[in-house]
């Protein structure tokens, strides 16, 4: 194991949007919006709220798979 400057361990952390995607919130989002898809498509588009709710589910996937590769916060 590694230690820093003042003798604290040093763990390191997997960098890149694979790491982020395999990150617990980003996948449990990425999850639910999926599902949320999925119902949409599996109770049918019957009218223009059907629609938004395919549009809306569609756009937080999106925001997903971007956020993926936004540039590191730490």
């Amino acid at each position: 194991m590694l230690t820093g400057s003042q003798g604290e361990d040093v763990v390191a952390k997997p960098k890149g949007r694979l790491a982020k995607a395999l990150r617990l919130e980003w996948l449990g989002q990425t999850a639910a919006s999926v599902f949320w898809i999925a119902s949409v498509l599996f109770y049918g588009i019957n009218s223009h709220g059907d629609w938004l709710q395919l549009l809306a589910a569609s756009a937080w996937l999106l925001a997903n798979i971007a956020a993926t590769w936004s540039p590191e916060e730490d």
